[in-house]
């Protein structure tokens, strides 16, 4: 394997799946449990960061006539309920997780505490932080970023429903370009969408590469894991 600890993004919407009727789809929870388990079963540590925009987006909150401090710790729990269904389907695989939490709420969650999210990665063990990093302002990519560094992860895998970062939006644009590598300074200067740039420039300054690939195609996660050139590689 070429990462012995990674740290998957996952966005909210994707437990959508294709069916915008729901909040959570069981068959896309189903699935991203399967593909965790074929690389946590080749030794590889995850830790993991759901966002809850299927639920509720902090950006949501203005329209709404909700103050965006509080909008914002709306969007925190909405990962908190994501992070529990995608914790009862891996455990439904056998695999033995740990949801940790940046806002105390002990009766469904540990309080995020660095060095127990470590032990608990030295065991084997799934983690997934919810909450966010506990305050308002700062998205689930930023929250991926800071709790990969502070876990001493390898790279930040970015799973979307595309296959990597493009020119443009290749949904959009047919004759949009995709690149297979990038440096941070060559995405900076491209204004490549790939992270917010909080979330973005905590990875750039330590080193840590990202990953952003399309997590819907079987197999993507371990093909990545066992460094095999998938999506588009920053670093």
């Amino acid at each position: 394997m070429k990462y012995k600890r990674i740290l998957l993004k996952l966005s909210g919407e994707s437990l959508q799946g294709g069916n915008k009727n729901t909040n959570i789809d069981p068959a896309m929870l189903e699935q991203y449990a399967a593909e965790i388990q074929t690389v946590r079963e080749q030794g590889v540590e995850i830790a993991i960061v759901i966002g809850g925009g299927n639920i509720f987006r902090g950006g949501q909150a203005e329209a709404l006539g909700i103050d965006r401090v509080q909008g914002d710790y709306m969007g925190m729990l909405a990962t908190v309920v994501n992070g529990m269904a995608l914790q009862s389907a891996l455990e439904r695989h056998g695999m033995y997780t740990r949801l940790m939490s940046g806002i105390k709420m002990e009766q469904v969650c540990e309080p995020f505490i660095r060095r127990r999210a470590i032990r608990h990665l030295e065991k084997g063990r799934i983690v997934i932080f919810g909450a966010g990093i506990g305050n308002p302002y700062f998205t689930t990519d930023s929250t991926a970023s800071l709790r990969a560094i502070e876990v001493q992860a390898d790279v930040v895998l970015k799973g979307t429903r595309v296959d990597g970062v493009y020119s443009k939006d290749p949904e959009k644009f047919s004759d949009a370009v995709r690149y297979d590598k990038l440096s941070f300074q060559e995405a900076y200067e491209k204004n490549l969408n790939i992270m917010d740039m909080t979330a973005f420039t905590l990875c750039m300054e330590n080193k840590l590469p990202i990953v952003v690939f399309d997590m819907n195609k079987q197999g993507n996660l371990l093909r990545i894991a066992k460094g095999e050139e998938t999506g588009t590689l920053i670093s």
